[in-house]
């Protein structure tokens, strides 16, 4: 039987780990969050709830917040750069529920941020606390933070992010490569986009060493686009860096007018670099996990950064729930899933590939699959991801 009086600390109060929180709240433990910011805030703007992570926040009980601050795009639809034809248009709405049992939605990152936060009792939750050393006893964790507080747990969760000090501490420095690929971000009100008449599908657009994704979120409020472009080099891992919306129209001068006339109307823009780093071979060692982009960083090339988080601490919650042995369960946490986040970190390493082809016998070879639905957003396709059940296999 598990040992609920368990004392679990979480270093890291983003998406991930007040997911992770509320689910291991939800099972009975003893749960504190350590947020190294004065605020709960996300970077970024737009991610996509598939239903494999819509599966999870229902169970949570927040399926009706979930719907207040969604949008449920009708389709994926993927589309040429030059001529805006389309290559695929996968339907959603109504159909993907039909398909995987749960609904997809688009969200803004604070939204979700601020649903699960207000989830979690505020005093479960530490702001300005950030994490400089740990050591693991044997029986205990040891934590301390800049601030001067020291913190005794059961066990620790890395859940801060991509350049985790947790993950530093455990397996040393890490040094991520550039993909040779920056990107425009930004959000555009949806009521200077009213004269375009735009569909509420996820729009994928590929061309030559480019593509674009725009889709609605904020309820409907905000037009969120990325912009992603292959160059040589940079030098910063920020999301923060502004950006010259003049020289975002330049870059896509002579794409198709639908996306010409969307880049009008952005009045602001951010860039940033796109580093990648290898899959890791272990998340845990003794009473330390990690979670989220801790252990997994995505490229934003599958939609999936935010629902692999959110598996992670369904899994590590179902997993501690099932014995008293902590370093059992996040051994078993780590065997069940470590392979599916490896296998998705590397599936959207290699959309970055498929998306850019030059125009030619491989882009004509891949617009062919898509005709025929046989890639990736296909239903028969996407099964594996979107169908999938975290916690079946626990």
């Amino acid at each position: 039987m598990p040992d609920k009086s368990v004392q679990i600390a979480i270093a890291g109060g983003g998406i991930g780990g007040l997911a992770a929180a509320l689910a291991l709240l939800q099972a009975g433990f003893d749960v504190h969050v350590y947020e190294q910011s004065s605020a709960l805030r996300e970077v970024g703007a737009g991610i996509q709830i598939s239903p494999n992570a819509a599966r999870i926040l229902h169970r949570y009980g927040l399926s009706d917040e979930l719907a207040r601050v969604g949008v449920r795009p009708l389709a994926w639809h993927q589309r040429r750069w030059d001529d805006a034809r389309t290559l695929l248009r996968t339907p959603l709405g109504e159909d993907v529920i039909g398909a995987f049992g749960f609904p997809h939605y688009q969200c803004h990152r604070a939204d979700v941020l601020a649903m699960l936060s207000a989830a979690v009792p505020a005093e479960r939750v530490h702001l300005g606390h950030r994490l400089s050393g740990f050591r693991d006893h044997g029986s205990r964790v040891d934590i301390q933070f800049d601030n001067g507080v020291n913190v005794h747990a059961d066990m620790l969760i890395g859940a801060d992010g991509i350049h985790s000090a947790v993950r530093r501490i455990l397996f040393g420095e890490q040094q991520p490569e550039f993909t040779g690929c920056m990107a425009y971000r930004g959000l555009v009100p949806a009521e200077r986009l009213k004269h375009l008449d735009l569909e509420v599908v996820a729009q994928i657009w590929m061309g030559p060493g480019k593509h674009v994704v725009n889709y609605f979120v904020a309820s409907g409020g905000l037009m969120n686009f990325v912009a992603n472009i292959e160059q040589d080099g940079w030098t910063r891992e920020s999301w923060t860096d502004r950006g010259d919306p003049d020289e975002l129209r330049a870059t896509f001068a002579d794409w198709a007018p639908e996306l010409r006339a969307l880049f009008a109307e952005v009045e602001e823009t951010f860039i940033w670099g796109l580093f990648d780093r290898a899959p890791l071979p272990h998340w845990s060692v003794g009473r330390v996990t990690l979670l989220g982009d801790a252990c997994h960083p995505m490229l934003p090339y599958m939609a999936q950064g935010a629902a692999q988080a959110l598996e992670d601490g369904a899994v590590l919650a179902a997993c501690l729930a099932k014995t008293s042995d902590v370093e059992g369960a996040l051994k078993h946490y780590e065997e069940v899933r470590l392979p599916r986040a490896s296998k998705v970190q590397l599936a959207a390493r290699g959309n970055k590939t498929r998306y850019h082809l030059p125009d030619g016998p491989e882009q004509i070879e891949r617009d062919a699959l898509m005709r025929s639905s046989a890639t990736d957003w296909s239903f028969k396709a996407i099964e594996w991801l979107y169908g999938h059940d975290a916690v079946a296999d626990v």
